[in-house]
């Protein structure tokens, strides 16, 4: 990072104090940073903390002449523009071209990359016209920095609080040092929940919404592997890139079909997806009414076993690595598992921690390895776990 030029632009929010602690990491790391305030971002922090800890004046506003004059040399100056926090006013400014400010102007002059990280109140964060602000400014090419989630300033529980700092930091780091160690793997992530039908309308599933596996196969990515990810019945959103192929499946049996096709050509298998372990052993033609049959009884029979076909069908070159996601007995469970299908790793989760429930952005993990180790973590963003689990497959590999 020495000597690496940026941009930190800093808006109007609570979160606005958050920047310094930024910004001090990334003047230790020898970057040379120029700080840009809205006048917004004023009324929650001030300029000389900033201004000392970056050895630059800070710029702002419109009313001075030779900082206006600075915003086409600015843009063409900076290696990178990171707007951290980015407001939800700022971000409808970015997305529609709307410059009434320094901040504004250095953006559209800007020829280098942009990150935004958004901050806001959670029923801001959800409003149909801030997330269709969002995917403008994706459609041109930013990088967003995924919110936060958890208590907000107005009391609210929910997503919309700034990426911590050391989280943005490393956003930073790896994209003037991206880590290519995956470089040339081809990795197959499997993710999201299976639904088994039980006749038209119904079907057996779980509460699994992909974001593990989501993570996974976007950090994969990042370190240069080229990914297939497959996923059952999810909603949540799914980034872009040339590296990743995406295929959506709905049951077990799906699922096993897509694995047989790639099982010779893949070098790492990450089994994230929450596989249903039972299927009704009929599918009714019609929709089952409750009228006809007030006592029901389905009778289910086991589904396809993913981990234990590629455990008995890959080469000692492949790598296998399950999850073993248990409400008791953890570790004997996941032990088990390892041994039984042939696996090289596991992931183990108990959905009892706190943090780490269904449709959480974070998660607590432990890995065991074929020797017995167990590497146990804190709760982090599912983002921070996928990168140590795929740390942990390269130093196991």
């Amino acid at each position: 990072m020495e000597g690496r030029k940026i941009i930190l632009g800093i808006t109007g929010s609570i979160s606005a104090y958050k920047s310094a602690i930024l910004l001090r990491l990334l003047v230790k790391t020898g970057a040379e940073v120029q700080i840009i305030f809205t006048e917004a971002a004023k009324e929650f922090v001030g300029p000389l903390s900033f201004s000392t800890l970056s050895n630059k004046p800070v710029l702002s506003g419109l009313s001075n002449d030779q900082e206006w004059a600075k915003h086409v040399d600015l843009g063409l100056w900076a290696e990178l523009f990171v707007i951290a926090p980015a407001s939800a006013n700022t971000l409808a400014k970015l997305a529609n071209g709307i410059t009434d400010n320094l901040l504004t102007a250095v953006y559209l002059s800007a020829k280098c990359p942009v990150m935004l990280a958004p901050a806001m109140d959670l029923d801001m964060w959800k409003h149909p016209a801030t997330q269709k602000n969002i995917a403008q400014l994706k459609s041109y090419g930013n990088h967003l920095i995924p919110v936060g989630e958890g208590p907000l300033a107005s009391g609210l529980i929910g997503p919309g609080r700034l990426a911590e700092p050391e989280s943005i930091f490393r956003e930073i780091v790896h994209f003037f040092n991206p880590n290519q160690a995956l470089l040339g793997k081809k990795i197959l992530v499997t993710a999201g929940p299976t639904h088994e039908a039980i006749d038209p309308v119904r079907f057996i599933g779980n509460y699994s919404s992909g974001k593990m596996g989501i993570r996974l196969a976007e950090e994969a990515v990042r370190m240069g592997a080229q990914v297939e990810l497959i996923i059952g019945p999810s909603k949540e959103a799914i980034f872009e890139s040339p590296n990743l192929r995406i295929t959506r499946i709905v049951s077990a049996q799906n699922l096993l079909l897509e694995v047989e096709k790639r099982i010779h050509e893949t070098d790492i298998f990450i089994l994230a997806a929450a596989v249903a372990d039972f299927q009704p052993d009929h599918i009714a033609d019609n929709k089952i009414k409750k009228s006809k049959h007030p006592d029901l009884t389905i009778r289910l029979i086991p589904t396809p076993d993913i981990a234990d076909f590629i455990g008995s069908h890959k080469t000692d070159k492949q790598f296998l690595c399950g999850f073993a996601l248990e409400t008791d007995e953890l570790e004997k469970n996941a032990a088990i598992k390892l041994k039984n299908k042939n696996m090289d790793m596991i992931v183990m989760n108990s959905p009892n921690d706190p943090g780490a429930a269904f449709y959480s952005d974070s998660n607590k993990v432990s890995i065991l390895d074929k020797s017995g180790k167990i590497s146990s973590f804190d709760l982090k963003s599912k983002k921070e776990v996928a990168i140590d689990i795929l740390n942990a497959i390269l130093e196991i590999k």
